[in-house]
């Protein structure tokens, strides 16, 4: 007799036996899943990631863990590397320059977090529909596609204490001749408003974008309740605008922490190394010709990755309170 299953559906074909497919059995009915089957679902994201991880595993963690062992040794880049354990980080708490370094940093963190509020006050500006407003933002915008390298230059002319608009300007005030690129003082105030030149067109841009996505229903409902100016920006435009608040604080102080490229060109960490920061002060050590120590240079970097994986985990930390706060 054939192998018969009862009907399951209920109605008045209900108990009616089913027979089973052709040459199908009781227990292969019964059999469970493959492996494969169960798993599909979560392992299928990881199948499609595995490549972009192996190349990040090879050319970013690798060297981050090369690099902090090779902290740990004394070596020119060429002999047999000597091993100092943790020698290279107890002369850098006695090491007066890169002391200097690190204030410089700070210095930069600071001031080029003055490009999150100046980038919102340009982007209030901008946000109008008035004739000829994507020329003006187009201008605003420019900054952030020039090279960083070409920025330096333009303001190494600006400060230039004989020919440079900045001479002018300090002129009017009874500082005429005042050479700031070579005043220890001013240096590294100096560099910065160059950075802070094209960081403040990104962060305009970002809030730009914010701005096109705020809610017009929110803000008609304000203004119905009253609501104008400063409480209306803080109350009800502000809050909409934290994702690029979020965004443009990463961008900034990441930015501010990986300065190179404007202390290289407008100074070459001068003068008397007054200007240098932690990437600048790194290269001199590791690779120029005032250093060859690659060692004592992977120490520094090693510091400065330090600083920023302590604001990489709250910032990693911050959007994962965010992520649970909206679920």
């Amino acid at each position: 007799m054939a192998d018969v299953r009862l009907n399951p559906v209920a109605g008045p074909s209900a108990g009616r036996p089913l027979p089973l497919a052709h040459g199908a059995s009781p227990a292969a009915a019964a059999a469970p899943a493959s492996w494969w089957a169960r798993h599909q679902r979560r392992l299928a994201p990881w199948l499609f990631l595995s490549p972009a991880l192996l190349l990040f595993l090879a050319y970013v963690i690798a060297p981050i863990v090369e690099s902090i062992g090779l902290s740990l040794y004394d070596w020119d880049g060429l002999g047999q590397p000597a091993w100092v354990g943790l020698g290279n980080y107890r002369e850098l708490m006695d090491d007066p320059d890169f002391h200097t370094a690190l204030k410089n940093n700070l210095i930069w963190l600071f001031g080029f977090l003055l490009a999150i509020p100046a980038g919102l006050g340009l982007a209030l500006l901008l946000n109008q529909t008035v004739f000829g407003i994507r020329a003006v933002k187009s201008l605003f915008f420019f900054p952030f596609v020039i090279s960083q390298v070409v920025i330096g230059l333009v303001f190494t002319w600006f400060y230039n204490p004989a020919l440079g608009i900045v001479d002018k300007v300090f002129g009017l005030f009874g500082r005429p001749d005042l050479a700031v690129l070579a005043d220890e003082q001013w240096v590294t105030w100096a560099i910065v408003a160059a950075g802070l030149y094209p960081q403040i067109a990104y962060c305009m841009i970002l809030y730009l974008t914010g701005l096109n996505n705020v809610r017009p229903d929110l803000i008609e409902a304000a203004r119905l309740e009253g609501a104008r100016g400063w409480t209306m920006l803080w109350r009800v435009v502000l809050p909409q605008l934290r994702p690029a608040t979020f965004i443009a604080v990463v961008v900034t102080v990441v930015g501010s922490l990986r300065s190179f490229d404007m202390v290289s060109i407008m100074t070459a960490g001068g003068p008397y190394g007054s200007s240098r920061v932690l990437a600048y002060y790194m290269y001199e050590q590791a690779l120029s010709e005032y250093g060859y120590r690659m060692g004592y240079g992977t120490a520094i970097a090693t510091v400065l990755f330090a600083i920023m994986l302590v604001y990489i985990v709250f910032v990693l930390w911050r959007i994962r309170q965010q992520e649970k706060d909206l679920h």
